[in-house]
């Protein structure tokens, strides 16, 4: 998190053409891009934490999506397609390890099927590889699926371990002549200069990538005057069950009027299985465990605005937020999987994997979720300030759309 601003500013100054802060997928990559584009140009990135992709980079699932899920329209429909290729080019070139098992997505009764057609049809407008299957057929790619009638398949889609790819990243980040500050956190901006824990930067142009922080750093620049990060708390529960116990992921039909993709099964590239994730609203931006990080401040402000969301919200957040609470039961996550999967027992699943927070932003004006990804910038600094999932699978053509942006912008 941003530090305090009373404590004593360092004095050190460094100058750097670009500053690029946080340090997780999409600002690694975006710090890559500037440097290739601007070779002779000094690429610094900051990041707060002991190393790069402590929070959402090196805690989510590990899937690389395929893209049917988004409007046609969308920016994620384009870069997580495009993504896709090129996150599983990279892992190929890098020898990192891929479970190509796929995704199933399952219907429960009747009224899954127009959604499941709604799929189809994205799909199809996506340029994305999909697979319409019987009852029957689905239980040939995984015999314990459970399904109503019909059923999709996607052979794109895989899963690897998302740290693994971070760390190869940054090496190459390295390697390229990014110069990588960690332990360094965003204190404030005064005039030009970008204040740090460390020193203070005079930045030609500055970067905002601070996922669950973007939106308070944004403000200091004149930006997300209608836009506020809502966190949300992902939590994965591990079977014990042994590897190969299921062929491939396997996915509920979503509500496609909310961000989030209900309860599912992935495989881990080792091939173990996992159900989650929750998505229970956070009370500050980094509530992993206990009072971990408590932020008095961040408790009002974050609580107060979900609390004002219940009365109103586009994507029926009450019913939302009672349902994900639920979730914090073993027994609801575990139940909510059998409805998918033959053979689903709780004594099965009794381990809790480590919990991830999404950096939701919320358009506080029209008191919605944002669904697609969203920046704001000019030719001074640029600010992601929605870039969740599937973020990771979109990091590569996503961070060079923003380096576009960035170049229109400083041209």
């Amino acid at each position: 998190m941003p530090a305090s601003t009373t404590m004593p500013m360092p004095k050190t100054s460094i100058t750097t053409d670009f500053l690029v802060v946080g340090g997780g997928v999409i600002g690694i990559n975006i710090a890559r891009g500037l440097k290739k584009r601007y070779p002779t140009s000094k690429v610094t990135l900051i990041e707060k934490e002991a190393s790069c992709g402590m929070h959402a980079s090196g805690r989510n699932s590990g899937v690389l999506h395929a893209g049917f899920y988004y409007s046609p329209d969308s920016l994620k429909a384009k870069f997580t397609r495009e993504g896709n290729a090129q996150l599983t080019a990279y892992c190929e070139e890098k020898r990192i390890s891929l479970n190509r098992c796929g995704k199933l997505v399952v219907a429960k009764d009747s009224t899954d099927l127009p959604a499941l057609d709604e799929l189809l049809k994205r799909g199809k407008a996506n340029g994305i590889k999909l697979e319409e299957l019987s009852e029957q057929d689905a239980k040939k790619i995984e015999p314990r699926a459970k399904t109503y009638q019909r059923a999709l398949f996607s052979p794109t889609t895989s899963t690897v371990n998302p740290n693994v790819v971070l760390q190869a990243m940054v090496a190459d980040a390295i390697a390229e002549g990014v110069q990588i500050n960690s332990g360094v956190a965003f204190v404030r901006k005064t005039g030009c200069t970008v204040q740090t824990t460390e020193c203070q930067y005079e930045a030609g142009y500055v970067v905002n990538a601070a996922g669950l922080y973007a939106d308070q750093i944004a403000r200091q620049f004149g930006f997300s005057e209608r836009y506020r990060i809502l966190p949300f708390k992902g939590l994965y529960l591990y079977s014990d069950e042994p590897p190969g116990a299921l062929r491939t992921n396997i996915y509920p039909v979503p509500d496609l009027r909310n961000p989030f993709l209900g309860v599912h099964f992935t495989v881990t590239n080792e091939g173990k299985a996992k159900i989650g994730p929750t998505a229970i609203p956070a009370l500050w931006r980094e509530q992993y465990g206990g009072v971990s990080r408590f932020s008095l401040a961040e408790f009002i402000e974050i609580a107060g605005r979900g609390l004002s969301l219940l009365g109103n919200a586009g994507f029926e957040f009450r019913r939302l937020a009672i349902e994900e609470v639920k979730k914090y039961s073993r027994r609801r996550m575990v139940r909510l999987a059998g409805e998918l999967v033959e053979g689903v027992r709780l004594e099965q699943y009794s381990k809790w994997g480590k919990p991830g927070i999404r950096a939701q932003l919320l358009d506080i004006r029209k008191r919605r979720l944002e669904m697609d990804f969203v920046l704001e910038g000019d030719d001074h600094s640029m600010h992601i300030l929605n870039a969740v999932s599937p973020g990771f699978t979109c990091s590569l053509p996503f961070s060079q759309y923003v380096c576009d942006r960035i170049q229109q912008a400083v041209h």
